[in-house]
């Protein structure tokens, strides 16, 4: 019988928690989204989204998930046959090219090893190489979830610049976003893609895209069939904010979204990134201590591309993540991530994102030591000590 009593720690890198804050700012009934009521909360969380975003240039949201931000950029930037540049880094990578596949684009994939970052200077080399400019777009992930590491976007901007291709840059950024730095002006992102359930703090249901004037610029010539994702429909003319919506506005998310907007402004988007790198930090001690007695280890090799939003564990030869999950979920009420496709039972991942803090990390890391004690997982002892120990360190 699984055990639910207490808090249950739900420390998957998304969904994450949702604050109490924020749910009670949704408890309340619905208002006409055709106000000027539900239209003043949606331009003020529009202007709070492109702050994060770090933006000057429009912001358009749907009810639908990032696989659905993924398809909403597809279709409105290309054409039947179209190249497009996959920047491999995990599960998440792979599968939007797939969706790109079905949509009739050619894809390419720049190969790279799951465990380290992705290499400016092999895209570099590629798209000099592509001296007739096939490639319309390179396509990214800042923060691979399913393996934990984090991918130099500003460098892979670089180097799309130094090779002087037109491609498209776009990158998702569905669990970075709000959680360490992302630059979409800055870095030369020309369609940026997120979910609402990770950095965000909201239920899974809405997906928002940043767009250049470049992005908006190639919808004229894309000629994929879109209606609900069309860019144009739901800008308007010459419109540089969303004005319009297909179907009925999802108005209790903005209410949610005005209030996680609240508190990533009041705790300062600064101290949002440097507690959530605080909190990778101690959770990677934490998994450095396990790695000794040929315990688990950190399934990114490069130091600066451990994630801080999520700690993807792998588990020694011969053993099962899934089985260690469970037995964190059912005896103790600790939920973890999985391993995905080539990775599922290999590894289970930690996510310290969106609304946590000490205790909560260091109860799960206790947690999870003792579901390593209980599946015969061999392991280093002292994790979660060592972690207390980096957390006084930087208190």
């Amino acid at each position: 019988m699984a055990n639910t009593h207490g808090r249950h720690f739900f420390m998957n890198p998304g969904p994450t928690n949702i604050p109490d804050r924020i749910l009670r700012a949704m408890d309340r009934g619905t208002i006409d989204f055709n106000s000027a009521e539900f239209r003043a909360i949606s331009d003020q969380c529009f202007a709070g989204l492109q702050r994060v975003f770090k933006t000057t240039q429009p912001i358009l949201g749907y009810a639908a998930t990032g696989h659905g931000a993924w398809e909403a950029a597809l279709v409105n930037l290309f054409s039947p046959g179209d190249r497009v540049l996959i920047v491999e880094s995990g599960y998440f990578s792979l599968n939007w090219g797939l969706r790109a596949e079905a949509f009739g684009l050619q894809v390419e994939t720049l190969p790279n090893d799951w465990r380290r970052t992705a290499d400016p200077a092999k895209l570099e080399a590629r798209l000099r190489d592509d001296r007739n400019h096939e490639i319309k777009a390179v396509l990214a992930v800042h923060n691979e979830t399913s393996t934990g590491v984090a991918h130099p976007v500003a460098a892979l901007r670089r180097a799309i610049d130094a090779a002087r291709h037109p491609a498209l840059f776009c990158v998702d950024v569905i669990s970075s976003l709000g959680s360490f730095d992302f630059r979409m002006d800055e870095w030369g992102v020309d369609v940026t893609v997120v979910g609402s359930q990770k950095g965000l703090m909201l239920p899974t249901g809405m997906a928002f895209t940043g767009v250049s004037a470049k992005a908006i610029a190639a919808t004229a010539a894309a000629k994929l069939p879109r209606v609900y994702w069309d860019w144009r429909r739901l800008l308007g003319q010459g419109a540089t904010t969303q004005g319009y919506w297909n179907g009925t506005v999802p108005v209790h998310f903005f209410y949610g979204l005005q209030e996680a907007l609240r508190m990533l402004e009041d705790e300062g988007l600064d101290n949002v990134f440097a507690r959530h790198h605080r909190l990778a930090e101690a959770t990677r001690r934490a998994v450095r201590t396990w790695r000794r007695n040929d315990g688990p280890e950190i399934f990114s090799i490069d130091p600066a591309g451990q994630s801080d939003t999520v700690t993807a564990v792998l588990l020694p030869e011969g053993h099962d993540a899934d089985k260690l999950r469970q037995i964190a979920l059912d005896r103790f009420n600790l939920s973890l991530g999985g391993g995905l496709g080539q990775l599922k039972g290999r590894l289970f991942r930690i996510g310290h994102l969106g609304d946590l803090n000490e205790p909560t990390v260091l109860g799960s890391l206790a947690t999870i030591e003792i579901a390593m004690e209980l599946a015969g997982v061999p392991h280093g002892k002292g994790g979660v000590q060592a972690a207390a120990d980096y957390l006084v360190s930087e208190a």
